[in-house]
């Protein structure tokens, strides 16, 4: 099995070092996912706990008229269906893969008994639950706060502070992306983003390209958080 994960700012893999992540392994086995692929449906009895390894997958639900609201996309090192399996409880969303997936896959009473046995484990999936409430409290508060293109703007400057690469064109974030998947994070319309993408890209502030965004003036960025309302709303 791949030892090496490079895991992602605040997930479970970022809070534990290798004895416990060889443990976690030991404990589970490998499975491949191609694109498009479910993981778990949205009101499924519990069954396993998924670890990322590698590539990123969607997490969301539907609401009664079939409209798909995203909640969060998950990769490297992430933790998936913890609490369904610590609660003993149906599956709470619907994990579909963005692209080719592996995944560590852990049957969840072992999943369970390995966070009673384990405090360092315990504290490092308290550590990511806890990172996951943090950013979606600072997003509630800044949906009424802030209007679309501030919005945007921190929620740039957020990707490049926990995913960025610097480089000479700026700071660069490598995820699997849609204008979509931002409006649905910044809680905004797809034409509203859009609109502040293209104002943004047009003053040379970011660029973007499949799977990729590029910071190339933060500086700008937070100061406009700080600007008066926009027309962009």
């Amino acid at each position: 099995m791949e030892n090496s994960v490079s895991p992602v700012v605040g997930s479970l893999y970022s809070f534990l070092d290798e004895r416990d992540t060889l443990r976690l392994r030991d404990a589970g086995s490998e499975r491949s996912y191609a694109a498009n692929e479910v993981l778990m449906h949205e009101g499924d009895p519990t069954d396993h706990v998924h670890i990322l390894l590698a590539g990123w997958v969607r997490v969301s639900t539907l609401t009664d008229d079939g409209t798909e609201i995203l909640f969060a996309l998950r990769g490297p090192g992430d933790v998936i269906g913890e609490l369904a399996a610590i609660l003993g409880m149906p599956r709470s969303v619907t994990v579909r893969t963005i692209e080719p997936v592996k995944v560590l896959q852990v049957r969840g009473p072992v999943f369970v008994r390995c966070v009673r046995e384990q405090p360092d484990l315990s504290l490092a999936v308290i550590k990511s639950i806890a990172t996951r409430l943090r950013d979606a409290e600072a997003v509630r508060v800044d949906i009424t706060t802030m209007d679309v293109t501030r919005r945007l703007a921190l929620y740039l400057l957020r990707l490049a502070r926990d995913h960025g690469t610097p480089g000479p064109e700026g700071i660069s974030v490598e995820m699997p992306l849609t204008q979509l998947d931002i409006a649905n994070h910044v809680g905004a319309s797809l034409r509203a983003v859009a609109r502040s993408m293209a104002m943004l890209r047009d003053r040379g502030i970011i660029s973007n390209a499949r799977k990729r965004y590029t910071i190339a003036k933060p500086a700008v960025l937070r100061s406009l958080i700080r600007t008066a309302p926009t027309e962009a709303d």
